[in-house]
């Protein structure tokens, strides 16, 4: 069954695979069962505009769990996926700036560059940005594969985030490969408020966060995460499967408020914002 959840009366949340009002984004009588437009779902997952000249930096992330709470199955987040999660997966990439990712993210899930997609081309030359979203990957070890296609085939330069006790032959390295090396903390690791500091100096103000857990725990406990897309999975997995964020707890428990909720065959589709 495929349903609509009214969250606000500005939100009107529809299925992205499914029933959307025929009155378009805002509602209206007589629902048609069609697939959302990927036009329609940009409009839906927009940045948030800007207030003035300067555009502030928003940083959201796009996370997947299973009823039980797992992140991942077998290491991999694509088995508790679906196609209409993809097809989000792919427009939150197509609106952003850039995608951070930890390192251990992109040795398990075989990360590729963001590609151009012809559908979203326009809007992103008339918000300012590249053909695609680079790729920014948190690394203190900086111990990276360079053979795969991040950093051989990228549309735009791979990013490396990493501290300025790095390796000086591991940072040589990755510069050789084509990567830009993007230092965001004083020792070995990276400093989340930095990295965000960084990257919206070199003009990437629309930030998405793909994890994995513990990145993504160092980004609620450094308090710089905007927003959370978390896309429910009707499954079940039992195991000791890493939950969406990981590390040490934070003092008080910081509280989101929801914006949308799709849902399609019992997956549900979330939004929620920093209060």
């Amino acid at each position: 069954m495929r349903r609509l959840f009214p969250v606000t009366e500005e939100t009107v949340a529809r299925a992205p695979g499914g029933a959307v009002n025929d009155g378009g984004p805002s509602g209206g009588a007589g629902a048609a069962d069609r697939e959302w437009s990927l036009a329609e779902l940009a409009a839906a997952y927009a940045y948030p505009e800007r207030a003035n000249e300067r555009r502030e930096t928003w940083l959201r992330a796009n996370m997947v769990s299973t009823l039980d709470g797992a992140a991942q199955h077998d290491g991999r987040s694509q088995p508790i996926s679906c196609a209409s999660d993809m097809r989000i997966f792919g427009t939150l990439r197509a609106l952003a700036d850039v995608v951070l990712v930890g390192a251990e993210t992109v040795r398990r899930e075989g990360y590729r560059p963001a590609r151009a997609r012809a559908e979203f081309a326009a809007a992103r030359e008339s918000a300012g940005q590249g053909e695609a979203a680079a790729i920014a990957i948190v690394s203190a070890s900086l111990e990276l594969d360079y053979s795969l296609p991040l950093f051989t085939s990228p549309l735009v330069p791979t990013l490396v985030l990493t501290g300025a006790a790095a390796a000086p032959d591991r940072v040589a390295a990755a510069e050789k490969a084509g990567a830009r090396v993007v230092v965001a903390g004083d020792g070995m690791g990276v400093d989340p408020a930095r990295a965000v500091q960084a990257l919206a100096g070199l003009g990437h103000t629309r930030l998405l966060a793909e994890g994995g857990p513990r990145l993504l725990g160092q980004l609620v406990a450094a308090g710089v995460l905007d927003e959370l897309c978390l896309t429910i999975s009707p499954m079940l997995t039992a195991g000791d499967a890493q939950r969406i964020s990981g590390g040490p707890s934070i003092p008080v428990p910081r509280r989101f408020e929801l914006v949308s909720l799709l849902e399609e065959d019992g997956f549900l589709f979330s939004r929620y914002r920093r209060s």
